[in-house]
């Protein structure tokens, strides 16, 4: 795990100290890729922590924005942190490039918020769930989806692993969802009796938002995360909350104050009208056991 969580946030760190160089140098992200000869995506990645950055790249563009050397020296450094790779990087083009970032910022963070209104959340599902969930998808071969599922279930060791220690886990489940059968019954009753096995792990929390809750912001939000991050002794997070929203194509990672508040207001208003623990793990057992008598 350790390598994941040194490469990932100072990927991060660095991409929003070269914007924010860029930006009070007064130069634009067009002007940069011209001046350095770039292609703008490379800019965009960069500043996005998207992947590994070369000291070389980090020397040109202070260069360009006229920064100090003791702050080109920091910048560097933190270049060199960015080099280490993720174990899934050994599934290949399985996992795309723009949840390469996310798997990282999960595995980094040290609380993780979940609310889902359409699946039951990847971290959490069985492997008879994922596996009816990616033969929706059509477009992947049969190696490719298993190997997919491989890497779904590999992120869950972080709910169990010892060092550094697993996250709190909360997550808050809509009800229709544990009522929509994904595969045969038996791989939907696996997944249920999951939950609930899962839940007894002391850091784990799944909470079911009922039907009869009525409307909730939940439901123009969508399905989001909400990642946080450990702190230094003594100091705030140097890495921001980020909420994390996943289309079929792509995702967008919102960490500026006002979007993460906008966030926070939904889930206060999920954790509100979920059930608490006990009730929540009664419906999934109830809801098991219909499908299982149908």
């Amino acid at each position: 795990m350790a390598e994941e969580i040194n490469s990932t946030v100072p990927r991060r760190q660095l991409g929003r100290l070269l914007r924010q160089l860029r930006t009070e140098a007064g130069v634009t992200l067009d002007a940069s890729a011209t001046a350095l000869e770039y292609s703008r995506q490379k800019i965009w990645r960069i500043e996005s922590g998207m992947g590994p950055v070369r000291a070389l790249d980090v020397k040109a563009m202070c260069d360009l924005y006229g920064v100090a050397p003791d702050m080109t020296e920091v910048a560097v450094g933190l270049a060199a942190e960015t080099k280490s790779r993720g174990w899934w990087h050994a599934y290949g083009d399985v996992v795309p490039q723009w949840f390469e970032l996310f798997v990282g910022l999960e595995a980094s963070a040290s609380r993780l918020r979940l609310y889902d209104e359409s699946l039951i959340p990847g971290l959490l599902q069985t492997r008879g769930y994922a596996r009816a969930v990616y033969e929706q998808r059509s477009a992947m071969s049969e190696d490719d989806r298993e190997r997919a599922i491989d890497v779904r279930l590999q992120r869950q060791t972080l709910l169990t692993r010892r060092l550094p220690p697993p996250p709190q886990v909360e997550a808050i489940v809509s009800e229709a969802v544990l009522r929509r059968t994904i595969g045969d019954r038996g791989a939907m009753i696996e997944q249920l009796h999951q939950l609930i096995q899962v839940a007894k792990l002391p850091t784990v929390s799944v909470r079911v938002l009922p039907l009869a809750a009525g409307p909730h912001r939940g439901a123009v939000a969508g399905t989001f995360y909400i990642l946080d991050f450990p702190s230094n002794v003594g100091r705030a997070s140097t890495e921001p909350s980020t909420v994390y929203s996943e289309s079929l194509t792509g995702a967008i990672y919102l960490d500026k104050p006002d979007e993460l508040s906008a966030y926070e207001d939904v889930w206060s208003g999920l954790d509100v009208l979920a059930l608490d623990k006990a009730e929540s793990r009664n419906m999934i057992n109830k809801i098991a056991g219909e499908i299982h008598n149908e």
